[in-house]
């Protein structure tokens, strides 16, 4: 049964060790000290979310050999996290990019394409937030809206670039579905940050999630994995969130077993 928190098995992670959980980063230019160059990096909140939720987190950096062979790294680890970042290069899915697609890197991009299908193939626990739910969708062959305020009409999602202020909504979870156990209800409320959402859905893959506001789907799972979730919003920024707390358990219990 997943999540791993139902199973009832909560002494795992004590029992086996800490699991390890791997975490894509960005690749962006970034300024401390008296250096300003290129850098892999990642928000300190999403290692605090792994670390308080019992993991040890391994960041990934994008590696071209790995890229080529991704079953070394993830015979590593327990689990794979995709964190949010730059929008994704619209040429991974064959289209154009949008005048508001900005920021794109495209060897990150092939990189964590590459990772997660291969933990998919692998039914290696893994969570896709933001750019990484759309990261999913991509590797399964899906499309994304590039500019959901063309679309929509609104701003909602992404009020204040760089900040989750005034961007929280509710999202309506499919009763039963990974998403609601993960979360611990069926109306979540969310931090939001994103300009780009799906389009067409990649191949094994079920929209479990819409937004209150607009019915932009923001959960998508692949039922017949044991644990594959993407979510559009950003976990790791909410203390109260349960989904980190539910993907370090199931990678617990999985190598457990």
């Amino acid at each position: 049964m997943t999540p791993a928190a139902e199973s009832g098995d909560a002494d795992t992670v004590g029992r086996m060790g800490r699991p390890r959980i791997g975490i894509g980063t960005g690749l962006e230019r970034a300024r401390w000290s008296y250096w300003d160059q290129q850098a892999m990096l990642l928000p300190r909140s999403y290692i605090a979310a792994i670390q308080r939720a019992g993991g040890m987190a391994v960041m990934l950096p994008p590696d071209a050999a790995l890229a080529e062979d991704p079953d070394e790294a993830l015979e590593l680890l327990d689990a794979l996290v995709l964190a949010g970042g730059a929008d994704i290069d619209p040429g991974a899915y064959g289209e154009e990019p949008h005048p508001e697609t900005k920021g794109t890197v495209p060897e990150r991009d092939a990189f964590e394409v590459a990772l997660t299908r291969a933990a998919i193939e692998r039914d290696l626990p893994v969570l896709g937030i933001c750019r990484g739910m759309q990261l999913i969708n991509v590797a399964q062959g899906g499309t994304l809206l590039q500019d959901l305020p063309e679309h929509y009409g609104h701003h909602e999602h992404r009020r204040e670039p760089g900040t989750f202020e005034g961007a929280d909504h509710d999202v309506r979870l499919e009763p039963g579905s990974l998403a609601a156990r993960a979360a611990g209800e069926e109306l979540h409320s969310t931090k939001s940050h994103h300009h780009q959402g799906i389009e067409s859905l990649g191949r094994d893959l079920r929209i479990t999630g819409w937004s209150v506001l607009d019915d932009l789907p923001e959960a998508l799972e692949a039922p017949d994995r044991q644990f594959v979730l993407g979510v559009q919003w950003h976990p790791e920024a909410d203390e109260k969130s349960r989904l980190i707390d539910a993907l370090v358990r199931e990678a617990a219990a999985a190598r457990a077993r």
